[in-house]
Order: structure tokens, then C-alpha cells, then sequence
């Protein structure tokens, strides 16, 4: 495209910065010299995929090599989309405006599982034909890694390769493969064939590569391989070691504002807690920790490639971090001097401190964030936090006396175990906070915002058998606490429960459901985890037309022998421990963390050869 339809273009749509790609840090190679082309794809609008710390890493990974280019593309907004339907121009990359399908790879992040309709859409736009049977040799190879991979099976007719697990190590064996492969044999070989080569590497899954069988009831009977070599089982990847892990230090500047617009230091990954409806935290297990001196030394050289005035300690759970009182001091002191403010995203109600929120947000104060995540106990025990409201109560009363004013609390409605008592007691938790506010003496009026999502059972967790609660028990549920909350110093927000059916039916899906999934964007759904495009008409009308019934994937509940759509994928923790940790929420019982030493049995460390560990095996800290 020429620079004055460009400018033409983007003269023409909302917030055209989105499309520039000229912002600060971003890297510029060379097309006619770099071997390699990889177009990193985000399947949602630019302010939300610029602010995914996963994609920052793999840029600045990827980009590392001298033989590769990564370049990024985000789905247009539907104003943009118009413009380009209309004016017949392909989807092309920021950095270098060149069509997407002219790159070797294009590789979709999956983040969440309503954005899978503009990965077709994205797709389309770019003049690649969607099923991976229907593209030849001149099309990119369609990638795909993130959360939702340890799932794709709704996707597997639209991806020609899947990577399980932490892809800084992996990228690499796959563009080394591409390399060889495309240096000796070019495109005599066949996408193919490098598909079949790219199988023997552990932890990428090659959908076409395997066929599902199905029981007259419709549950899934198995799913082998079809080729001789592609291994029945696909093992996820991970990073033992953290610490001498490369980092980008000079991620990308946006010139907007986007969701996230601070430096994001990885504290660790994985987590222990052991929530039982959470996949998160049992696909990234097991915990590895950075050293606190590596934190530092990243925070420091980050603040300084990028000008931010905020930081963000991140992590699945920060304030979890073994050393996070002492790693918060002394960022603090080395940068508040400078008026850069620091946040914990992922506090605990359990590991709570004022002292350690008064030290972060030194700087600028906002406010506090928690997820208790049951209005009562037992309900509670799904997460396996033993969190009591005399817990939740404590910190509010510590969080109103050192002057906070604002309380965020986020809970979730129809676990497998709850109550109309348990739903009750979120409204009674929120009035019970605000007497709170009254007895330690403060005046004014405080601002305490409930937030509710449903739940939706996830693979690869304990809750996975579980049913989730027809739509009508949602409402009801969303209803009451509209009604119990009723008072100017609350907010309740609450998620949309058609959203959290769909949600539920692709989590658990399988290979049937790409029918529904084309069906609904060809009838027009995209940015279905936006409101004001959201159309569950839409996908009702495309699950008729397919045949299918969304309540058998969101609404059954599963027996104990079930072969699930994604059994042939395996993220290290056993179907054993899962299923011992269902029984456990049962009985109203918690298991302990095991990065305090009490080993779960989950079976991780063993399977994949790595162990648990912690800031302080580093050496002294401070």
C-alpha cells in the first residue's frame, strides 16, 4: 500500500494509531535479506494484545535471530474492516505494511475462546483459505499456542500447528526445522512433510495428524494418530529456568493508550494455590521464580528502554512471590525518587499486607483489588485457599484505617458446590465491609465495587466433569444480588451470562464445533467478548443450522471414565490428582500448597523433569 492510500485510510477510521506500527522500540527488518518471515497475530483490537505480556516475550524472542522477522498484526476494528472490504486490501502486518500472506508463518495467539471468531476473520481478510486442507505451498503456515491450546480442537480444522506450553525454547526447534527444511528442499518437500517432521518435535501438535472417534451419544470415543511417528500423546514445553532467561527490556511504546500501559516485570510463573475451577493454574505449573536481583536489574533496565512511569510486578499471584516484601521495597526505593509508581496486579485476601500495598503505592495510590472468590464457606473450598470472611473482613478494616476509600472484589457465581446461601453471602460480605468502614472511624463515603462472573468449567482442572448452571439459574443468581445490592456505595458489575454458555461450549469443545464456529461468522459474529458487538443470536441460529446443542458441552455432566476432545494432550498434571481434587472440593476439603513443601501428587515436576523453585535457593536476600 502507498503512503497516500495509507494515509487516506487511516484518516478514515477511529483511533488510527492502531495501525501505524512505527511506535517506539518496534523493530524494522529487512524483508529482502531475512529468510524468516513470522506475523505475530493477536485475534482481538491493538490496545488489548499490546498490553499481553506473552507476546512482548516471543517478539523480542523471535526477533533475537538474525535469520527471522516478526511483525505484528491485531484485528481491525469493524470500522477498519469495512474500509478494507471495501477498497479490496489485504490484512498486512504493522512494521512493514506487507500483506500477512506473504509471511511463512502467521501464529495466533489464544487467549480466550471468544476471539476465535476473528481468527477466521482475520483469516479472511488476509486471503488465506481457512481450513488448513484447502492451503498450498504460496500460503503461511497458520500457528497457534497460548492457554486455549491445551484445547484448539474447535480450531483444528483452521490450524496447521499448535505448540503446547512456554514457547521461548520451542519457537526456536520449529524456525531451526523451517530453516533446514526450506534451505535443502524448499517447497519440494510440501507443507506437509514439514508438518510431519515439525510432529517429532515434543510439545507441537499437528491437528491433521490425528482423527477423533465419536460413541452414538456423541461423546468422544478416542483420538489417535493417522501417520506412523506422530506421537499419541503431545507433552507440553516449559522453561526450567527462568533466570538466565532473555527478557525484553525495550518492549514495544504504544502511542495510545492501551489496557496495560506500564512495564510488566514476570515475577515467576506457575502457581500452587490449586483453585480447582482455575486452568491456569495447573497448565503452568509447576512455580519458577526469578532472584529478586533479577527482578530488580529487569525493572530498572525496562524503565529506562521505555520512559514508563509505572511498573507492574506480574505474575499469576505476585504477592505469592517469596520474596515480594523485599523485592517491593527496594524497587520502590530505587524508583519512586524518579516518579515511577509500582502495582501488584494479583493480590491475595490471604497474603494481604498493608505495609507492602502502603509501599507500592508510594507513588500514586489507587484502588485495592481482591478476589475472595465465594461469598461463603464451604463454597469457598473450590478454591482451596481457606479464605474466611473474617479474613476479607481483617483486610478491609487494614485497607480503610491506612486510608484507602475504594475496595474491588470479585467473586464467582454457580460453582459446582454452591447455595442461594452462598449467593446471599456475597451481598451480605459487601454489607458487612461497609459496617467496617463505619467502625474504624472513617467519614465520607466509601466506594466498594462486587464483580461477578460465572463459572465455567475448563480442561484440564478438577471442575472439568462439572456441569455449569443452565442460563435461566444464572440470571436468577445475577437478579438476586441486583437486588441485595442495592446502595449507592456499591457497584455491581456482572458478566454476561450468554457470553459465559459459549464460553463454556468451546472450552470443552471439540472438532464438531468448528462447523458452529464458521457458521456464526459467516452469519457475522466477531468481537464477541465485546457487548456492543456481541450477537447470541447469531450462534444460536448457527448451533441449529449445524445440528448441534450447545447445552451438551456446557450443561452435562461428565462421567468419571469420559475420554475428553483434548485427553491426547497433556499439560503434566495427572487425570488421577484432577479427579482427587473434584472429590476433595466435595468433601469441603483444602490440599495444601506444595511450594511450602507438601508435595500434592499431582504428578508435574516428575513428568516433565523440573522442580519447584523459590527466590530465596538464589542466595541471600535481603
Amino acid at each position: 500500500m502507498n503512503a497516500i492510500a495509507k494515509r487516506k485510510l487511516l484518516l478514515s477510521v477511529s483511533k488510527p494509531t492502531r495501525y501505524l506500527g512505527t511506535e517506539w522500540n518496534s523493530i524494522h527488518k529487512e524483508h529482502r535479506t531475512t529468510p524468516i518471515k513470522f506475523a505475530w497475530a493477536f485475534p482481538d483490537v491493538y490496545e488489548v494484545g499490546m498490553s499481553h505480556l506473552g507476546s512482548k516475550i516471543m517478539y523480542h524472542e523471535m526477533n533475537r535471530r538474525q535469520d527471522t522477522l516478526v511483525e505484528r498484526v491485531f484485528a481491525p476494528w469493524v470500522d477498519m474492516e469495512a474500509k478494507m472490504r471495501a477498497e479490496g486490501l489485504l490484512l498486512w502486518a504493522l512494521e512493514s505494511w506487507r500483506p500477512v500472506r506473504e509471511f511463512d508463518f502467521l501464529g495466533f495467539t489464544l487467549q480466550y475462546e471468544m476471539t476465535f471468531t476473528n481468527i477466521l476473520n482475520m483469516l479472511d481478510l488476509a486471503g488465506i483459505p481457512l481450513t488448513n486442507e484447502a492451503r498450498g505451498s504460496e500460503h503461511p503456515l497458520i500457528m497457534a499456542g497460548g492457554p486455549c491450546a491445551f484445547n484448539p480442537e474447535p480450531l483444528a480444522p483452521f490450524l496447521d500447528l499448535v505448540v503446547l506450553g512456554e514457547g521461548e525454547e520451542i519457537i526456536h526447534e520449529i524456525l531451526d526445522l523451517y530453516s533446514q527444511w526450506k534451505l535443502n528442499e524448499g517447497k519440494r518437500g510440501g507443507r506437509r512433510e514439514f508438518l510431519r517432521r515439525a510432529a517429532g518435535i515434543p510439545g507441537v501438535y499437528v491437528p491433521s495428524f490425528y482423527s477423533v472417534r465419536y460413541r452414538e451419544d456423541g461423546r468422544v470415543a478416542g483420538t489417535e494418530p493417522v501417520l506412523p511417528g506422530v506421537p499419541a500423546r503431545v507433552r507440553k514445553r516449559l522453561v526450567a529456568d527462568l533466570e538466565h532467561l532473555d527478557y525484553p527490556v525495550r518492549p514495544i511504546v504504544p502511542f495510545m493508550d492501551v489496557v496495560h500501559d506500564r512495564v510488566m516485570t514476570e515475577l515467576f510463573r506457575g502457581c500452587t494455590r490449586g483453585c480447582r475451577f482455575c486452568s491456569a493454574g495447573m497448565i503452568y505449573r509447576p512455580v519458577r521464580e526469578r532472584s529478586p536481583e533479577r527482578v530488580l536489574t529487569l525493572t530498572r533496565e525496562a524503565i529506562k528502554g521505555t520512559g514508563h512511569n509505572e511498573v507492574s510486578l506480574t505474575s499469576l499471584s505476585s504477592s505469592d512471590y517469596t520474596q515480594i516484601g523485599s523485592v517491593a521495597r527496594r524497587v520502590t526505593a530505587g524508583l519512586a525518587e524518579e516518579g515511577v509508581g509500582i502495582s501488584l496486579p494479583s493480590l491475595r485476601v490471604d497474603s494481604f499486607s498493608v505495609d507492602l500495598a502502603r509501599e507500592v503505592q508510594r507513588v500514586r495510590k489507587a484502588g485495592l483489588t481482591f478476589a475472595p472468590e465465594a461469598g461463603t464457606q464451604p463454597c469457598g473450598m473450590p478454591s482451596t485457599r481457606g479464605v474466611t470472611e473474617e479474613d476479607i473482613l481483617e483486610t478491609a478494616r487494614a485497607a480503610f484505617s491506612a486510608g484507602w476509600d475504594e475496595l474491588k472484589l470479585y467473586f464467582m457465581i454457580g460453582l459446582p458446590t454452591e447455595t442461594r446461601e452462598d449467593v446471599e453471602g456475597i451481598a451480605t460480605l459487601a454489607r458487612e465491609i461497609l459496617k467496617v468502614w463505619t467502625a474504624v472511624g472513617r467519614r465520607g463515603r466509601p466506594h466498594l465495587v462486587v464483580s461477578t462472573s460465572s463459572f465455567v468449567p475448563k480442561p484440564h482442572t478438577p471442575f472439568q466433569w462439572e456441569p455449569q448452571l443452565a442460563l435461566s439459574d444464572l440470571r436468577e443468581r445475577q437478579g438476586l444480588l441486583r437486588h441485595l445490592l442495592k446502595d449507592r456505595r456499591i457497584e455491581y458489575n456482572w458478566h454476561d451470562p450468554e457470553l459465559s454458555l459459549l464460553e463454556a461450549v468451546f472450552s470443552r469443545g471439540d472438532r464438531r464445533l468448528a462447523a458452529v464456529l464458521l457458521q456464526a461468522w459467516q452469519l457475522g459474529a466477531r468481537f464477541d467478548s465485546w457487548t456492543d458487538q456481541f450477537r447470541f443470536d447469531l450462534w444460536l441460529q448457527a448451533f441449529d443450522q449445524v445440528g448441534l446443542d450447545p447445552s451438551f458441552y456446557a450443561h452435562r455432566q461428565r462421567e468419571k471414565e469420559e475420554v475428553f476432545p483434548w485427553e491426547h494432550l497433556d499439560p503434566g498434571v495427572s487425570r488421577r490428582f484432577l479427579w482427587q481434587e473434584r472429590e476433595r472440593a466435595c468433601r469441603a476439603e483444602l490440599t495444601p500448597e506444595c511450594r511450602l513443601g507438601n508435595c500434592t501428587g499431582c504428578a508435574v515436576c516428575g513428568n516433565l523433569k523440573v522442580e519447584i523453585r523459590l527466590a530465596g535457593e538464589f542466595g541471600r536476600t535481603e
